[in-house]
């Protein structure tokens, strides 16, 4: 089978153009579309360049810039985090693995998968569905946590509507793990879709916090549904 290339053309000054993916025999269009987003992301460029894991670091680092909850001596709990973008900056901006004296956050990261070690972050292979999760991370972290992180996303059928209510529940379950963990005044923020955070859920946050907002940072493709749900100021006893 032919392998793809990818090429990147010039214009007649001299100037790069977009890459483009030529579509090997086997290839999916929506694979070759993909592939093609990745090359050109200018957030994928320079993740590669600051050694991040993954693009999604900026939208974390965007929205904490505004909101400021990843603060130096917090706790901090990453959901489904291999690879570990997110890890990595959150451990940055606690101090998790500062050893200069100063106060030092924790970041314990948890996942399904296996996950290459991130420095300042405790890794768990745990399933944050599993009843004993919440005991876990709080005995790992010290104590409560300060904030739940979570850029899961469920996998997609290709179903809208499907693909909506898989996610609605994955958040569902998340903020209901966030209620076990965090300390009053925590922080919560989760990944969902447009239209991700109606009904029931969003009820549910609204009762557990006092702040419950939806963000889409500049990192997030513009032609995605991907929206980002910011929950913060947490009351203390989780309402159901």
């Amino acid at each position: 089978m032919k392998a793809s290339k990818a090429k990147a053309s010039k214009g007649s000054g001299g100037r790069d153009l977009k890459t483009r993916v030529k579509t090997a025999k086997g290839r999916k269009l929506s694979s070759k579309l993909w592939l093609e987003r990745q090359l050109n992301d200018p957030y994928v460029a320079r993740a590669k360049r600051e050694g991040y894991r993954s693009r999604a670091v900026y939208k974390l680092a965007e929205i904490d810039d505004k909101a400021k909850f990843l603060k130096p001596g917090a706790r901090i709990v990453d959901l489904g985090a291999a690879p570990g973008g997110w890890s990595q900056l959150a451990s940055q901006r606690v101090l998790s693995a500062d050893g200069k004296g100063r106060e030092q956050g924790k970041v314990v990261a948890i996942d399904i998968l296996e996950m290459d070690p991130v420095p300042g972050v405790d890794f768990l292979v745990l399933d944050f569905l599993d009843p004993s999760a919440p005991d876990i991370l709080k005995e790992k972290l010290g104590g409560p946590a300060d904030v739940v992180l979570s850029d899961m996303a469920a996998n997609a059928t290709g179903h809208r509507k499907t693909d909506h209510l898989k996610i609605v529940a994955l958040v569902e379950a998340a903020a209901m793990f966030a209620a076990e963990v965090l300390k009053p005044g925590g922080t919560f923020l989760a990944k969902v879709l447009q239209g991700g955070t109606e009904g029931d859920l969003l009820a549910m946050l609204k009762r557990n916090f006092a702040s419950v907002k939806h963000v889409k940072p500049a990192a997030s493709r513009q032609d995605s549904a991907e929206l980002y749900v910011l929950a913060t100021g947490f009351r203390g006893e989780p309402q159901a």
